[in-house]
């Protein structure tokens, strides 16, 4: 069984990426993208949901024409877990290419 986070690690491990928050009115993390347009959003997203199913772990996104609000939190667990932490980490290393 996949174990959520103590606040403390959350907190330890949130520190390590870049932008993400953690969400007031659950246990998860959020961070919000822009790109120049629809396409560039399409595609990280579709980057994202690559990896995600390799991962067996699904984000919650909105998409508006360029911008992309992903939410990570772990259902089974109930709150963030390393599964979320992991999942960050690689959208954080392919964001690198949209700047």
């Amino acid at each position: 069984m996949i174990q959520k986070l103590t606040s403390d690690e959350r907190t330890q491990q949130l520190a390590k990426l870049n932008r993400w928050e953690s969400v007031t009115e659950r246990d998860a993390i959020r961070r919000t993208f822009e790109f120049a347009d629809f396409n560039e959003a399409f595609g990280f997203m579709t980057r994202v949901a690559i990896k995600a199913q390799e991962m067996d772990h699904h984000p919650e996104w909105f998409n508006v024409y360029n911008k992309v609000e992903i939410t990570l939190s772990t259902h089974e667990a109930n709150g963030v877990t390393e599964r979320d932490i992991a999942l960050a980490g690689f959208i954080e290393s392919i964001t690198v290419q949209y700047k």
